[in-house]
């Protein structure tokens, strides 16, 4: 099994629910286990427009499926929480991204990991940071404490809420 970490953010039709669903998904997700849920964090919408605010998280997922069919269920969940693709960094339902996936570099027309925006986004450092070991080194040999001693906090506030999922431990 791979460790991969996925990034969950919703700002449309109960951000809440959204991400409960999503991680429900990701606890049956086959060939797969789910592992542990971070907190929950508020952030502004980085995008076009004024947008709702944002609800992320990051889950830890061991499967033994590939990227590329990671990817596809990711997708597929999306899709079936009613996410549409029309404006690039618009509001969503849901947005499920692959951020890490073992010690695995890949760039692809479909797929980069790791996720290449994700040293600059408070919302995905700190919610991974709850999740990995202290001194985690990245695929590229970054620690990850550096990316988040680096990255303002902001406007990022932890809500109080927990996404528990009620699969095998």
């Amino acid at each position: 099994m791979t460790a991969s970490y996925i990034a969950l953010g919703s700002n449309l039709q109960h951000p809440a629910g959204q991400l409960r669903r999503a991680v429900a998904a990701l606890a049956v997700f086959p060939d797969s286990h789910l592992v542990r849920v971070s907190g929950v964090y508020r952030s502004k919408a980085v995008g076009p427009g004024k947008q709702p605010d944002y609800l992320n998280a990051v889950a830890l997922l061991e499967t033994r499926l590939v990227p590329e069919a990671l990817l596809e269920r990711l997708q597929q969940q999306e899709l079936d929480q009613g996410r549409t693709r029309g404006v690039r960094w618009g509001a969503r339902t849901l947005d499920l991204d692959i951020l890490l996936y073992g010690d695995l570099q890949r760039k692809s027309p479909n797929l980069t990991i790791p996720h290449p925006a994700m040293a600059e986004r408070n919302f995905v450092l700190y919610p991974l940071a709850e999740l990995c070991e202290p001194n985690f080194v990245l695929p590229d040999g970054t620690e990850l404490d550096t990316l988040v001693r680096d990255c303002p906090l902001g406007d990022l506030s932890r809500t109080g809420l927990q996404l528990h999922h009620n699969g095998p431990e």
